[in-house]
């Protein structure tokens, strides 16, 4: 009964979390971090406990990246594929930390592996989502040439939620690089257009026109801030929101 009171003060009632493979590499961003996993499933478990519906997209950076691999001669179809499945990969890490936390998991992927994952069904994503269940996103649109991100966007339109949160290693969208300008600007709230405007990557082309076009609201947070997904979900003013 607590998690529903819990849940009536949450701003969001189901969020779409976009993780980037690095941030399962932990420090290095290279590889696995059991630790660095650990911390997320922490993360998403307390989310989960105040009732909010739970949906995760993982990249696979910190494994495999199509893009740089096609720049080394791989043919960039093949480079796309092999970063999929170092999605799934990841989606099958986080998966097990949180169950080991007693949260209930489904990973759904975009690639037909029957012994792996569920094939992802849109009802059926739902449907766990109602039973209380977390679903962890991986391989993608299952295209080659579109991104994690644009993955983000498409699985968060199709499965209804309110919000992408966007986790990275920065506190919000600046007007330029932080690390490199100690005087960047931070934004609070931006739009789509202003987003674009000043050519602010917050994500790669289609995934942001898929956003805008829908009216998907962005939130640009640091997830290693402990406790900065609570607090985005609760509705407290981290990192950056784009919105119409």
């Amino acid at each position: 009964m607590e998690a529903t009171k819990e849940a009536t003060h949450a701003k969001y009632s189901r969020i779409l979390l976009k993780l980037s493979g690095e941030a399962l590499g932990g420090s290095s961003g290279v590889g696995i971090s059991p630790e660095a996993v650990k911390n997320m499933a922490e993360e998403i478990k307390e989310v989960r406990e105040l009732g909010v519906q739970v949906v995760v997209v993982v990249g696979g950076g910190n494994i495999y990246r199509g893009l740089s691999g096609s720049e080394k001669g791989i043919e960039r179809a093949t480079g796309d594929y092999m970063g999929m499945l170092a999605t799934v990969i990841n989606a099958l890490a986080l998966q097990d930390a949180l169950e080991k936390m007693q949260v209930a998991t489904r990973v759904q992927t975009a690639i037909t592996m029957a012994q792996v994952a569920e094939t992802f069904i849109r009802r059926r994503a739902v449907r766990h989502l109602e039973k209380g269940r977390v679903v962890i996103f991986g391989g993608g649109t299952g295209n080659p040439y579109f991104s994690t991100d644009t993955a983000a966007a498409l699985r968060a339109n199709e499965i209804g939620a309110e919000v992408i949160l966007k986790a990275t290693k920065v506190d919000g969208i600046y007007d330029s690089d932080p690390k490199k300008n100690p005087k960047a600007k931070k934004f609070s709230n931006i739009t789509y257009l202003e987003a674009l405007q000043k050519q602010l990557k917050v994500m790669d082309a289609t995934a942001f026109s898929l956003c805008m076009d829908n009216k998907m609201p962005i939130v640009v947070f640091n997830l290693f801030e402990p406790r900065n997904l609570k607090r985005v979900v609760m509705g407290e003013k981290v990192g950056t929101t784009v919105t119409a």
